[in-house]
């Protein structure tokens, strides 16, 4: 779960990270009142899940209240990426000296979390660690004794801290590696953090994710999703307690098992074909829960056709079979459907999807064909129709 700017910052100031003050404004008039009282120079900063907002005219600086109304006029009628914006951070102006990048991220190669720093924040920072990767630095942190504070000094020093900031730095550091530990973040990033004229840091924009696994006991975290600018598929997806993720090819994936599911997009690679998603069903699954992945799988433009790989074990092939049928019926969906079913009542599922009158299906009896055939059918589909 990702929180927008501004509860970033509210947490990050609960374990002592210094941000510039801000209020939310959710309209015109408000950001106006609150540009007043912070005396007119502000940022107005639109507050929505989403990347490069400042490329997008999602971050303007106000010399006036007239000034931040009209640019809070104009993003609140806008979007960025597709996904409205609702609210802005009127936040107060800071002086600034110098910009680093910091972050702490979960690195699943080495199983562990990875402190990275950059000496040149802000909206390149991607672009310039591109063109001189040497300029990253990186320090692994054990879970188990956490961060040390020589860790924080080799970075500081590597940054080219001056010497009388490193005790500062190593403050901030240990507080935003609490905030990683203690809200269960998979990332914390700051981007840019400043150094200001008076030698102070200071979090101008920050970014949280949370892993919703561990929201179960975060009930504060948990009440600050924004599901107003989050994607309804997603949001569905979620609410059926589905493993789902949209990715950019054609063919779509509905499998029983995290691993069976990750060994079906490496046959659909293999065979020369592109995966339009991973979802992971779960074990168990009910007719009602695989209606609802077929559903989300089939509302989704890109999928010309549907690939279905079930092992049966808790997962029941028949209950499997009356949610794909239960979904093509109220969708009256021709998108071709390819089915491997092996387990648990298969020979009973087989049976029902070839009498169901389902106008494309074909049911095979290994992976290998299951995956020929549904590359197969996407070669056959006429995509400018």
């Amino acid at each position: 779960m990702r929180l927008h700017e501004y509860q970033s910052k509210q947490r990050l100031a609960e374990f002592g990270v210094p941000v510039p003050h801000g209020e939310i404004a959710h309209t015109p008039k408000e950001a106006f009142y609150i540009a007043n009282r912070q005396g007119g120079h502000v940022f107005i900063k639109a507050q929505v899940l989403a990347g490069e907002r400042a490329r997008s005219e999602g971050i303007k600086q106000a010399h006036t209240p007239e000034e931040a109304e009209y640019y809070t006029s104009v993003m609140l009628k806008n979007n960025i990426q597709g996904l409205p914006i609702h609210k802005v951070l009127v936040e107060t102006t800071v002086n600034i000296a110098e910009e680093l990048y910091i972050a702490i991220v979960n690195d699943r190669s080495s199983g562990q979390p990875v402190l990275v720093a950059t000496a040149t924040g802000g909206m390149h920072v991607e672009e310039s660690a591109f063109a001189d990767p040497d300029q990253v630095i990186k320090a692994y942190i054990n879970p188990i004794i956490g961060l040390r504070s020589y860790q924080v000094m080799r970075i500081a020093s590597e940054l080219n801290l001056p010497r009388d900031l490193w005790r500062k730095f190593d403050t901030l550091v240990q507080a935003i590696y609490r905030c990683y530990v203690q809200s269960d973040a998979t990332l914390v990033e700051i981007n840019p953090l400043a150094i200001t004229k008076t030698q102070q840091f200071m979090a101008l924009d920050a970014k949280l994710i949370i892993d919703d696994n561990a929201l179960f006991r975060h009930a504060d975290l948990a009440a600050m999703r924004d599901t107003s600018t989050e994607d309804e598929t997603m949001i569905r997806a979620r609410n059926a307690k589905l493993s789902y993720i949209r990715l950019d090819g054609n063919i779509g994936c509905l499998v029983n098992g995290a691993g069976l599911a990750m060994a079906t997009m490496d046959a659909i690679h293999f065979y020369g074909g592109k995966p339009a998603n991973f979802l992971d069903i779960g074990g168990g699954a009910i007719a009602e829960k695989i209606q609802t992945a077929t559903e989300i799988i089939l509302s989704e433009p890109s999928v010309a056709v549907l690939l279905v790989n079930i092992f049966g074990g808790m997962t029941r092939c028949d209950e499997v079979a009356q949610g794909i049928i239960t979904a093509y019926r109220n969708l009256k969906s021709a998108v071709p459907l390819i089915v491997r079913l092996q387990g648990t009542k298969s020979n009973e599922a087989c049976e029902m999807l070839n009498q169901a009158n389902l106008l494309r299906i074909c049911t095979m009896n290994t992976l290998s064909q299951a995956v020929i055939q549904a590359i197969h059918e996407v070669q056959n589909v006429d995509f400018s129709s």
